[in-house]
């Protein structure tokens, strides 16, 4: 098992030296073996490792206990670890989508934040290879292109898989072998979830057939990731030719409409990708809207899609843009410097104490330390404004902010709410992404010790 996940750490370049690994951890027996394995392979590696879970607000006193579970753990072995609450219920009815895909939404945006917030170069997640099997099948029984068959990725972006290659069995018998405690969760053995019948129906019969079904399977994957990664590549050269006009994507839509069968869809959806968070929840059909949109006379014809986007055809050219009204701004208000502090409307919370600004790794989770002859004047929570400006640790240089939410891939509708600490001298930091380098106390320095959060 170490010499699979060594491979595979080292191919991706998973777990780079200096950087720190955000481990997402839901205290079951898979992200715990590996939380374990990076906490055990950090010193010889050279990086660091954090923890982030987030509470589904789903389970009540079982959820609790596992927040509770992990929380601990971490604290024992000195491990940083972050836990936000949500509620996943609540906002699939805003989303107006499923509980399952909002749940997962709401834990990767949970996860960036804090990989941002803690300045984590890559956020690690337990998926397995018997994940991968389940995922293949699933993706077979309701229908799927190379992109879909092709499994879960090693690695997309900041987002790495270290256990990918790692068997189920392999995980268990590593928790037995190091003493490592574990929580369940009941909705694993609930077969009302399409992916439990799978595991528990399904794959049973199919191994009675191979018992090296997921080694086989594993290698199928590798070689339609393969032809995917190489179809996508030409799909994502074309997509060069798109520029920003604000907060829209423009490409001439000739650049699409030009394109093989197996590619202009795979361009449609890399636009969308570039539009949104990195993901898109839209069909094969919405893309093949996409594509005859592209090849189509009609100057001014829309194709509306999910999540709120639009793609809209402008004579020559084809426009892709989101169509939520932005949010209104909230009322600036102080920085309460030894309490809590609260913006109306958004939700975003500020604690603030005065201390003294600890070595490095020695604060709290989450916190940040500004030095406190570095603040000029009382520092206020405000909307952004035109001209704000800040360098994030170990981002290099300085950038607006509003090219930060831009890149970020912050909705244009919620920009308005991000509360940005400012004062006489400019912005301190920003809500999700962190402090302004030039603001930060050096250990041992008077400072505010301030920890900026999201609740729901």
């Amino acid at each position: 098992m170490l010499e699979s996940v060594r491979a595979l750490t080292s191919e991706y370049d998973m777990l780079p030296q200096g950087e720190t690994v955000l481990c997402a951890v839901s205290g079951g027996a898979d992200s715990m073996c590996l939380l374990h394995l990076l906490h055990s392979m950090a010193e010889e590696g050279g990086f660091r490792v954090a923890a982030a879970h987030y509470h589904h607000g789903m389970r009540g006193a079982a959820a609790d206990a596992d927040a509770a579970f992990v929380s601990d753990w971490c604290r024992e072995r000195g491990i940083p670890c972050v836990v936000e609450r949500g509620d996943v219920y609540a906002e699939a009815e805003r989303r107006n989508q499923g509980v399952e895909e909002t749940g997962r939404q709401l834990r990767y945006e949970f996860l960036r934040r804090t990989a941002a917030e803690l300045g984590c170069g890559r956020i690690a997640t337990a998926h397995h290879a018997d994940d991968n099997l389940e995922t293949l099948l699933l993706h077979l029984v309701r229908g799927a292109g190379l992109h879909g068959l092709a499994g879960i990725p090693p690695r997309r972006g900041e987002i790495v898989r270290p256990l990918l290659t790692t068997p189920r069995a392999d995980i268990e018998a590593y928790l037995q072998a190091n003493g490592i405690p574990h929580v369940e969760d009941c909705t694993n053995t609930d077969e009302s979830y399409a992916r439990n019948r799978i595991r528990h129906q399904v794959i049973p019969v199919l191994r009675q057939l191979n018992p090296r079904l997921t080694e086989r399977c594993a290698e199928t994957m590798g070689y339609l990731r393969a032809d995917n990664d190489y179809l996508n590549a030409q799909a994502a050269a074309a997509c060069c030719h798109a520029r920003w006009a604000e907060d829209d994507l423009v490409i001439e839509a000739r650049y699409l409409a030009d394109l093989p069968a197996a590619i202009a869809p795979r361009a449609a959806r890399r636009l969308l990708e570039m539009l949104g968070d990195g993901n898109t929840d839209c069909s094969a059909a919405h893309l093949k809207a996409i594509v005859e949109l592209a090849r189509g006379d009609d100057p001014s014809a829309v194709v509306f899609l999910p999540g709120g986007k639009l793609a809209q055809r402008v004579y020559g050219e084809l426009l892709l843009t989101t169509r939520s009204e932005p949010l209104p701004p909230f009322h600036p208000i102080p920085l309460a410097l030894d309490g809590e502090t609260a913006p109306e409307g958004t939700p975003w919370r500020v604690s603030c104490r005065a201390t003294i600004c600890p070595e490095e790794g020695m604060g709290r989770p989450g916190a940040f330390y500004l030095a406190r002859d570095a603040l000029e004047g009382l520092p206020m929570l405000r909307p952004r404004q035109t001209g704000d400006e800040i360098a994030l640790p170990r981002r290099g240089g300085t950038k607006t902010v509003k090219k930060l939410l831009i890149d970020a891939k912050v909705p244009r509708r919620e920009r308005e709410r991000i509360p940005v600490l400012a004062d006489g001298r400019g912005v301190a930091a920003v809500a999700g992404f962190g402090p302004d380098q030039s603001r930060l106390a050096l250990p041992g320095q008077p400072a505010y010790e301030v920890i900026i959060w999201k609740e729901g």
